[in-house]
């Protein structure tokens, strides 16, 4: 997708226009895109103090941002490793933590359907043309090529009979509600995540949850709004394209690639294409709005990490 994105393009004109930078705007979408994890890691507590337990904010926040660097090695590996993380130095059982990360993802969902939703009442024209251009039609083309291959049809079929077999087997053995058993562990990792999921009903003050989601959402916006600034080819855009891209690059992000690349490039670069913007202008764009964040991931995630560690060690000494 990173090869699609800068496919024909002169690398030099990239350059060229991200040399211009103005470092003030850049910085100020940095401070911003901190406060959105802070916000983030606050909000993620709030989650979990309803099932008992309550974790540092620090803590909370180094196990989000270890997350946050576990993604750009694999896809949705973050959501795993930051419940690691905080499970051992907070001693949360892991289900727990998972059942509350799936209700905060739940909830960016539909964060991201709303913006959509806004983004779509708005620039209707412009948001419809991207979708069909960008996503439907290509979507479209790719299932029906899909699903008129045998080779689909050999692997489904392969699979449920799998499931099945698996199924059986597990209905058979012997004690399988025993202790240590699989569908043992099964059942326990089930009642866990259950629990954690039905932390959103018991959190103790829903309207700074509320607010803490608002919150989230509008610093990004403004990450990528006051982005805008920072070069001379997009200061002239509007807030209506700030929520424009917000959309587009939302979904780049939820790409199942590590961190987004390549997919935010592609998307955000197309979508600037609507607002009069040559492809190289927008693909500067999206290439100075990614790279600062995964710069920022990287460091505050090598330093998270470190004092993670740091803790987990002082954790230990103190029992000893």
């Amino acid at each position: 997708m990173l090869w699609l994105a800068f496919r024909g393009v002169d690398l030099n004109k990239i350059i060229e226009e991200i040399s211009d930078v103005n470092w003030l705007w850049l910085s100020l979408s940095i401070a911003v895109s901190l406060v959105a994890f802070l916000s983030r890691a606050q909000r993620w507590n709030m989650l979990i103090k309803p099932t008992g337990y309550s974790p540092k904010l620090s803590n909370t926040a180094n196990s989000l941002m270890v997350g946050y660097l576990a993604n750009l090695a694999f896809p949705r590996l973050g959501e795993v490793t930051r419940c690691g993380s905080l499970n051992r130095i907070e001693k949360v059982p892991f289900d727990v933590l998972l059942g509350t990360v799936i209700v905060e993802r739940a909830l960016d969902v539909i964060c991201l359907l709303l913006c959509i939703v806004m983004t779509a009442v708005i620039e209707f024209e412009r948001l419809g043309n991207f979708l069909t251009q960008n996503l439907l039609d290509p979507l479209k083309q790719k299932a029906i090529m899909l699903l008129g291959s045998p080779l689909f049809l050999v692997i489904a079929g392969a699979l449920v009979l799998v499931l099945i077999i698996f199924i059986v087997v597990q209905r058979n053995k012997k004690g399988v509600h025993e202790k240590g058993s699989f569908m043992h562990k099964a059942s326990a990792l089930l009642k866990g995540i259950l629990e954690g999921l039905r932390s959103v009903r018991k959190i103790e003050k829903p309207g700074w949850f509320i607010f803490h989601t608002i919150l989230i959402w509008f610093m990004y916006f403004l990450m990528s709004y006051l982005c805008f600034f920072a070069l001379p080819a997009t200061q002239d855009l509007s807030w209506h394209a700030g929520l424009f891209v917000l959309v587009v690059g939302g979904m780049g992000m939820s790409a199942p690639v590590q961190g987004g690349i390549g997919a935010y490039h592609l998307l955000v670069s197309q979508g600037l294409l609507l607002y009069g913007l040559t492809h190289e202008h927008g693909l500067a764009f999206a290439t100075l709005m990614h790279t600062t964040q995964t710069l920022v991931v990287i460091v505050f995630g090598a330093i998270s990490f470190a004092l993670l560690i740091f803790a987990q060690r002082k954790l230990k000494n103190d029992k000893s």
